[in-house]
């Protein structure tokens, strides 16, 4: 007989994608592990959610601006009607395959979070290295099933280890997006410079964190939100300035914006500009804003075509331009753990108390969802959690 259980899914026989939002609180079958039938299932874990953060990319879901293809897509290909929705997940261990347990020591009771990144391992990214960036990859919770359920299954070798001991469960639900920051604060050494980020959502925020715990010598935060702005000053930014090109279709950068970062930085720019937006404009805020020889991370995501303005300054000024996505697999949760279960700097406390305004209207039961309410919920904090005990 098959199982079934709950869970928040997008179903594209119930919802036309450019003409619905939200998820949908339904019952699904639920995954099991059978190596019998399967022995693929050896190397697979099922884990029982106990927190989930609701991401943007989630929110791109909700709203259906983003992943639309790849959910239709990887749907039509499974030959199924519903995507279990869900990438950051805190949960525990209830089954384990047999070479999962063997290979990585998992067993009943463990507390993990995960990559959501499901890479191959054989392509030739993965096999130079390069596996954050895996020609063959599944995202959980948009092209494979995800975590906003009672349960989900997941291959062992996604699986990162928490302790409860050192990191408290809710912060522990965040470590993947937590990790973004950390990704793009590590692809150029941070310490003693002046650093601008560009756009303070909740990637921003934990980016303004992790660069002070860095070393950065000066951080400057660019964001129109007051209620961002505010968080970003006590994550750690010395300045936050409001840009003055917010449309969503701009794409010159803001001069004056431009001259109080100079101004701020004895009229040379800052040496690394993190575009943590994706807005066009926030891409030439950034390039500008930067010193002759200054780094430029682009990790903010906008789909199509884009405007580069003065694109002869990013090549004389030798300007360089890195792109950043996801984590590096494992390093940057290394990197993650140690900043995390460190109290000098709190960064811990710093998400509790900021980003998650210690439990406070950030948290949803899963059992009582409701999509209005959660909604709201999700546009007025920047990080919510889906509690699911």
């Amino acid at each position: 007989m098959t199982k079934s259980m709950n869970a928040l899914v997008y179903d594209r026989t119930k919802m036309v994608w450019d003409q619905s939002k939200g998820l949908l609180s339904q019952t699904v079958a639920a995954p099991v592990l059978d190596e019998k039938n399967d022995h693929r299932d050896s190397h697979m874990v099922l884990v029982k959610p106990r927190y989930a953060g609701f991401c943007g990319s989630d929110r791109g879901i909700w709203f259906r601006r983003a992943f639309g293809d790849m959910i239709l897509n990887s749907l039509a290909a499974e030959e199924k009607a519903a995507r279990v929705c869900g990438h950051e997940l805190f949960g525990e261990v209830v089954a384990v395959g047999s070479q999962a347990s063997r290979q990585f020591g998992f067993q009943l009771g463990d507390t993990v979070s995960t990559e959501s990144h499901i890479v191959c391992g054989s392509c030739y990214q993965c096999r130079v290295g390069d596996n954050h960036v895996c020609a063959d990859d599944k995202i959980i919770g948009i092209s494979t099933d995800g975590c906003f359920a009672e349960q989900v299954k997941l291959p062992g070798h996604s699986l990162w280890p928490t302790d409860l001991r050192k990191i408290r469960p809710e912060v522990a639900a965040l470590q993947e997006p937590f990790g973004n920051a950390v990704y793009a604060c590590t692809k150029v050494n941070l310490r003693g410079k002046r650093v601008a980020i560009i756009g303070c959502g909740t990637i921003g925020l934990f980016a303004v964190a992790v660069a002070r715990a860095l070393g950065a010598r000066e951080v400057i935060g660019v964001e129109p939100m007051p209620s961002h702005i505010d968080m970003a000053k006590r994550l750690g930014a010395d300045h936050v300035l409001v840009p003055g090109n917010t449309a969503k279709d701009a794409y010159e950068h803001d001069p004056e914006l431009v001259k109080r970062i100079r101004a701020l930085t004895d009229g040379v720019g800052v040496d690394v500009a993190l575009e943590m937006s994706g807005q066009n404009a926030s891409v030439n805020n950034a390039i500008q804003a930067v010193r002759r020889g200054g780094d430029v991370i682009l990790f903010g995501l906008k789909s199509g075509d884009a405007v580069v303005e003065d694109l002869d300054r990013v090549i004389v000024n030798g300007i360089s331009l890195h792109s950043v996505v996801g984590r590096r697999i494992f390093e940057t949760w290394h990197i993650t753990r140690n900043l995390l279960e460190s109290r000098e700097p709190n960064i811990h406390d710093l998400i509790w108390e900021v980003i998650l305004n210690r439990g406070e209207g950030t948290v949803s039961d899963f059992a009582r969802f409701d999509a209005s309410a959660f909604e709201e919920q999700i546009t007025k904090y920047p990080k919510v959690l889906i509690r699911f005990e």
